[in-house]
């Protein structure tokens, strides 16, 4: 019953083409005859006709006869032997009859592992934002920093220049002075060239103090104490990352280091030792209970 399904599925997939396949009718004691393929268009009744009472001038009453169908394509015959070959060993086709999957209950053990994954994989993606981000501001900082450095130079080489017009001056304002020599504000010129020259000086010894100020300084951190692992947190980037402190063992303890550059100001600070939270006794300590931290001032 496959083989004669298969066989009119072949059928009805030909039927509206301009061009049908040629049939080939076959007795099965052997005798065997073509019928002519049709030309114009039909419906899907009047095939359907022809195949339950063909008209055919072999037709013996009373016998058996097969009816099979020529596929136009290589591709389309294999599909049929394929078929034929899971009729005859009794296989099913898997895109035909897909076998269904039954669904698995998890267990509330199972689903809290599931969420707990969720939310780790949450607290990772905001924990690599914020350490992106992090690392662009130290970028920056380190960006600005270059330009205070610049910039300092610049200035203390103009420091440098006005320091020896200030002393020409001052060697001009002490010699005698020509007869005729122009005054400002009742002073000569040469007094008055000293006296500007100094008060620029002044100006730019007190933008140098505010660049040096703005620029930051060397900071060193140190742990005493038995530990695999030191960190130092704090408000100097937002209690975000930190800096581990390098360990050197003496012998019969371990020395953890660390340098920060950090500029002028007050911090909050407190060490991470092994996972645990640690204050320093050597730094002074500012806050009460669990807000208690280690206070830095850098200045």
């Amino acid at each position: 019953m496959k083989s004669l399904n298969m066989e009119c599925n072949l059928l009805i997939n030909s039927v509206g083409s301009t061009n049908l396949p040629r049939f080939t009718v076959e007795y099965i004691n052997g005798v065997r005859g073509n019928m002519a393929s049709y030309k114009t268009r039909i419906g899907f009744h009047r095939m359907h006709k022809s195949f339950l009472v063909p008209t055919w001038k072999y037709n013996i009453p009373g016998t058996s006869w097969k009816i099979f169908c020529a596929p136009e394509k290589l591709e389309q015959q294999f599909s049929v032997v394929v078929s034929t070959k899971r009729a005859e060993v009794g296989e099913s086709d898997p895109e035909a009859s897909p076998e269904k999957i039954p669904a698995k209950t998890l267990s509330s053990d199972e689903l809290k592992l599931l969420l707990a994954d969720a939310e780790r994989l949450k607290l990772l993606k905001k924990l690599s934002e914020a350490n992106q981000y992090n690392r662009l501001l130290k970028r920056e900082l380190q960006d600005k920093e270059d330009v205070l450095v610049n910039f300092k130079s610049e200035l203390a080489v103009i420091e440098l220049e006005i320091q020896a017009l200030v002393r020409l001056a001052e060697e001009i304002a002490k010699s005698d002075i020509p007869v005729g020599s122009r005054k400002i504000k009742g002073r000569y010129i040469q007094s008055h060239l000293f006296s500007r020259l100094g008060a620029i000086q002044e100006k730019l010894a007190a933008q140098i103090k505010d660049v040096e100020a703005a620029q930051a300084k060397e900071v060193p951190l140190s742990w005493v104490g038995v530990a695999e692992s030191v960190q130092v947190m704090g408000s100097f980037d937002g209690w975000s990352q930190g800096e581990h402190l390098s360990p050197e063992y003496n012998g019969s303890y371990m020395h953890f280091s660390t340098t920060l550059f950090l500029r002028p100001g007050r911090y909050e600070i407190k060490f991470l030792v092994d996972g645990e939270w640690h204050l320093s006794p050597e730094l002074p300590i500012t806050g009460e209970g669990l807000t208690k931290n280690n206070l830095l001032i850098v200045e």
